[in-house]
């Protein structure tokens, strides 16, 4: 694992799935920000190099806060970078998988027999129930949704969240006169849980309330940390 600074997602080990969230302390992630290319693509190839005992192949994609969940087979190696994806999907052991979050919710799933995926979540894709549509992916492809684990990562919480009335109701449908808090994380343990899901996790963290530790779109921040998941290759 890259040598401190990560956020590790509590009981996915004992599945024998690899699954963190990066900090401020690995640095940003963000492929399109200010900070100069060559030191971006440095801790890319840093992490890469980290996840090679456990997958040969780490999947990312530029990001439009869709639905869209690739499913990644286990024919390549290296790098990928999709041109459009908000999660990714494996059924096998082998392959990391990456979502950029700076306060979106970066929503980790895993099954005893080696299936994973990864989803970005902000309200939009909230909204789009992008985390349920990766269980139901999985138990399509034979992992029941009862047999999987879900955590959903650092970021920033229902205190700090507040949004718009029409944002508000497009996520709870119900009908507010101002601006009001919201918690994605919680919304979407409720979307997993309607269908069938029983081992879910929160992370402590807010991306907002603890700054100092991740980075926060809202607090201002250009830089992106990372939400990493991979089981391990059975040898």
């Amino acid at each position: 694992m890259l040598a401190g600074g990560v956020e590790v997602v509590p009981g996915f080990d004992e599945l024998g799935v690899v699954a963190f969230t990066t900090t401020r302390q690995q640095g940003s992630f963000a492929l399109q920000s200010a900070e100069p290319a060559a030191t971006v693509f440095q801790r890319w190839q840093a992490l890469s190099a980290t996840l090679l005992p456990h997958a040969p192949r780490l999947a990312s994609a530029h990001q439009v806060h869709g639905d869209r969940v690739i499913v990644h087979s286990d024919s390549w190696t290296g790098w990928l970078r999709a041109p459009e994806g908000d999660g990714h999907l494996a059924l096998a052991p082998g392959t990391g998988m990456s979502v950029t979050v700076a306060d979106c919710v970066p929503v980790f799933l895993a099954h005893p027999r080696g299936a994973t995926a990864v989803v970005h979540s902000g309200w939009k894709g909230t909204v789009a129930a992008i985390a349920a549509r990766a269980v139901s992916m999985l138990a399509e492809a034979g992992f029941p949704a009862g047999e999987v684990s879900v955590h959903c990562g650092p970021s920033i919480c229902g205190n700090c969240y507040e949004v718009s009335p029409d944002v508000f109701a497009r996520l709870t449908r119900r009908t507010v006169a101002a601006p009001t808090p919201v918690d994605l994380r919680d919304l979407i343990a409720g979307q997993v849980a309607a269908l069938g899901v029983r081992q879910i996790s929160i992370s402590p963290w807010c991306t907002r309330c603890h700054n100092g530790r991740f980075f926060s779109h809202r607090c201002g921040d250009d830089g992106r940390q990372l939400g990493v998941i991979a089981a391990r290759t059975r040898r």
